[in-house]
């Protein structure tokens, strides 16, 4: 079967506008509701929301190509990128990265594309990999661009993008494309539609060496944020890590057809997952913020450690809720100073516990979070 990009139309892609007016719609509403939620956020904590999105953003795009990032080195960069009083903590060369990447990307939204951006995206993402023959630019090896699976010698071959010669006069046509699919544009797209043409159009193409799939999600990012009018902080990568295999699976299928409708109903029904994936982590963020206010100069630093500790888990909560061995662990107390810190956080009503014994658990009391 020939690939998309050998096709004699190509790059027309063929779907029902139909089947996606009612995800469109959707995905306005809920646009609406996530600016409202953040609304709600007080100013001073708005800028820790959007850095634990953002984080949360980059670790999942990384994740999803097998990269595990330090989270904590990552909010780290993010805050010096965004001109916030920094920590102590270190920030590394991958996280510091992808954190340049993503504070680009949330700033410049609505620039219009060109490939300066690409560049500069690429190096921010690939510039501690000494392995990369083209850092900041497009590749240029004569080799055949693949993405293969299975045994060296008998090797599956899942996609193979158009050789490194074509991929300027691609990449032209690909970024005349989205600056005139975007609202204001002489052909603008709706914004489901046009954030999921733009990912698959661009991994068709595969222009660089490497970085392709999270430099293709950014895009589909820039696309939706440019439809909405602003950053759309939505967890796109996270849901996408979520259904990996079926995410590759979409992909591979549809970059050997022009035929794309079944591609965006998949990518918009993850668009409009990943929007309540954020509402859900705002509401649990304003939970949290109103947790602390309730407890302000009631816990000791033992029992501030573990509830930290606890958040950290986000909206899911903490696995099979907080046991007296984990508290132990997370504090490095004595057994009896810490059945005494738990049944004092009882007391208070910053815990709740269930369970008798070794069954014995204890959850966060917030709204938002597991109970």
């Amino acid at each position: 079967m020939p690939w998309n990009w050998t096709l004699p139309d190509w790059p027309d892609f063929r779907y029902d506008a139909s089947v996606l007016e009612t995800f469109e719609q959707k995905f306005l509403l809920s646009s609406g509701e996530i600016v409202g939620a953040v609304h709600h956020v007080s100013q001073p904590d708005r800028e820790q929301l959007r850095i634990e999105l953002l984080s949360d953003e980059a670790m999942q795009t990384s994740a999803i190509e097998g990269e595990i990032l330090d989270r904590l080195s990552v909010q780290s960069s993010l805050r010096r990128q965004m001109g916030l009083d920094p920590d102590s903590y270190p920030t590394k060369p991958r996280e510091q990265g992808v954190a340049e990447m993503m504070v680009d990307l949330y700033s410049g939204f609505a620039d219009p594309l060109d490939h300066e951006t690409l560049f500069r995206w690429h190096h921010m993402l690939l510039s501690h990999d000494r392995r990369l023959e083209s850092i900041g630019e497009y590749r240029q090896h004569s080799e055949a661009m693949q993405i293969v699976s299975g045994r060296i010698d008998r090797p599956t071959i899942h996609f193979e993008a158009p050789p490194s010669v074509q991929v300027m006069p691609e990449m032209e046509r690909y970024v005349g494309w989205f600056n005139k699919t975007g609202p204001g544009g002489a052909i603008p797209l709706r914004g489901l539609t046009r954030a999921g043409l733009s990912h698959l159009y661009f991994e068709s193409i595969h222009p660089f060496e490497d970085g392709n799939g999270r430099l293709g999600r950014a895009l589909a990012e820039k696309s939706l944020a440019q439809n909405i009018g602003q950053p759309s902080l939505i967890a796109l990568a996270f849901t996408i890590e979520k259904e990996r295999k079926a995410y590759y699976d979409q992909l591979e299928f549809h970059q050997k057809t022009l035929d794309v409708t079944e591609w965006l109903v998949w990518f918009a029904e993850i668009v409009l997952k990943a929007q309540q994936v954020t509402l859900d982590r705002v509401g649990f963020f304003i939970s949290k913020a109103q947790f602390y206010d309730r407890h302000r100069d009631q816990l000791n630093d033992r029992q501030e450690k573990a509830i930290a500790r606890m958040f950290r888990e986000g909206p899911d909560g903490f696995k099979g809720g907080l046991s007296a061995e984990s508290y132990l662990k997370i504090t490095g107390t004595s057994r009896a100073t810490a059945t005494r810190d738990l049944q004092d956080l009882v007391e208070k009503g910053a815990l709740r516990r269930t369970g008798e014994r070794r069954h014995t658990r204890y959850w966060l009391c917030a709204r938002g979070a597991p109970m």
